[in-house]
């Protein structure tokens, strides 16, 4: 494989497991500028109050926290998709927090960790001489860096987490909930083949890049699919670098007659296939495009189809971005980018990061001046409905492995995404996912006990 092939296939693999490449002001920006003129900020977020406040903090509790300070890292793989939305988030969110106060008193210095996708040991290798924790970032390999930030006691509160080493780790608390054991997409699966589209259920297929992460995704796909009753009618898999032509896919879609098809993959590539089927004149009953997909970038890319495809996405209960002005905290982080990053754009893996955010600095207020690892990751853990100030739907982050209870459907139109017709029974949300738990050998998360360590080390 040529040097540049390669690269292109991390590319398409990093954009899978880290979200989706898009443009923004730039992760290198600095976290702890001051803030522009505006209105006075106050350090409430959505229904949460004072997450951020004024205080007279002193002492040094904790490595990276001074009496004036938290040293936080957050990881990205920025040098490598040139994707800058953590960093755009770690902007926003330290500005207006500073602003109002910082954590008791205390400014939050943040420092993107950029592990360029391949370095992400290297990156945990430094927090752990510096930081406090991480907060509110991701990378495509993150596996790559559990073991050590379990071996130096390093606490986590991802935006995201992609790879099942990592997704549940110990002391990681993530705000989005769901354990590695269970289907985290396990309503939508049954609203797809039982309720909205049962004629798809006997012939479903599976497609998504050849690689490690997007293998495992379709496996556990498959077998959570099976157990909603779907039959797997087509699988394949194609070279994550790239196809020159999607035609011998979409014949094969077509000669097994599927009629609902699960993408694992890079939206561009997703649109490239979708523009043959509609050429040759074949539309599945629906496309299940994953939530890279999510934004304004596909529906650029798949406009010359997305009248003929059924294009959906389970957005796992986060509020949906283009409905910004009917939620208040949603609108909140909207206006909040537009006064500290204006060229920054708000995307879902953002609101996911800002959400981490506010799990940290609440969790954090609640220490007092006695801010250590220990206090905030149990504070964290005590959250047993969090929303993130109203961005998502209510989690239970007191339990390591649960199944999500509530989801929420995205349909692609020409004018945008669009909650689809999905019946929501609580708000944006659908609140009735089935519990279902994988049979199969997916590997498992890294705990302390794994390093030789327990909770009694934490300080």
């Amino acid at each position: 494989m040529r040097p540049q092939t390669t690269a292109a296939a991390l590319v398409a693999v990093a954009l899978l497991a880290a979200g989706c490449g898009r443009s923004g002001s730039g992760d290198d920006a600095d976290p702890t500028a001051s803030a522009p003129a505006g209105p006075a900020v106050t350090g409430d977020f959505g229904d949460l109050k004072s997450v951020c406040r004024t205080g007279s903090p002193s002492g040094t509790p904790a490595q990276g926290v001074t009496a004036d300070a938290i040293d936080l890292g957050v990881l990205s793989d920025v040098g490598f998709t040139k994707n800058s939305e953590f960093g755009d988030t770690t902007k926003v969110f330290t500005s207006w927090c500073n602003a109002a106060g910082g954590v008791n008193g205390r400014k939050l210095v943040a420092k993107v960790r950029d592990a360029r996708f391949m370095e992400v040991r290297q990156r945990v290798l430094e927090a752990c001489r510096e930081d406090f924790a991480l907060v509110g970032g991701g990378s495509g390999l993150d596996a790559a860096g559990v073991k050590d930030r379990l071996s130096c006691l390093l606490p986590d509160f991802p935006a995201q987490t992609s790879q099942i080493q990592a997704n549940g780790s110990g002391l990681q608390v993530y705000q989005l909930g769901a354990g590695v054991s269970y289907n985290r997409y396990a309503g939508y699966h049954k609203w797809l083949v039982k309720e909205a589209y049962p004629a798809s259920a006997g012939a479903v297929g599976l497609i998504g890049g050849d690689s490690p992460v997007t293998k495992v995704l379709g496996a556990q796909t498959e077998e959570a699919l099976k157990a909603a009753g779907a039959t797997i009618a087509y699988k394949d898999v194609y070279p994550v670098q790239g196809v020159t032509d999607w035609t011998p896919y979409a014949q094969a879609i077509k000669s097994k007659k599927v009629k609902g098809l699960v993408f694992y993959g890079d939206f561009l590539s997703l649109s490239k296939l979708e523009q043959v089927l509609t050429n040759i004149g074949y539309k599945p009953d629906w496309i299940d495009a994953n939530s890279n997909a999510y934004g304004p970038a596909f529906i650029k890319l798949a406009a010359g189809s997305l009248s003929a495809q059924n294009n959906l996405l389970d957005l796992s209960g986060v509020y949906p971005l283009e409905k910004a002005a009917d939620n208040p905290a949603t609108k909140q982080v909207v206006d909040l980018f537009s006064r500290y990053a204006p060229k920054a754009q708000v995307t879902m893996p953002a609101v996911r990061a800002f959400s981490a955010w506010l799990l940290f600095a609440k969790a954090a207020s609640t220490c007092g001046n006695n801010v250590t690892r220990t206090c905030v990751y149990e504070a964290a853990r005590k959250e047993t409905a969090w929303t993130g100030g109203g961005l998502q739907a209510p989690v239970d982050l007191s339990k390591g492995d649960t199944p999500l209870k509530c989801y929420n459907i995205e349909k692609a139109t020409p004018a945008g995404w669009q909650p689809a017709d999905f019946k929501p029974d609580k708000g944006a949300y659908r609140c009735d996912a089935p519990a279902y738990r994988y049979t199969g050998n997916y590997g498992r998360p890294l705990t302390l006990a794994d390093v030789g360590k327990s909770m009694s080390d934490v300080k």
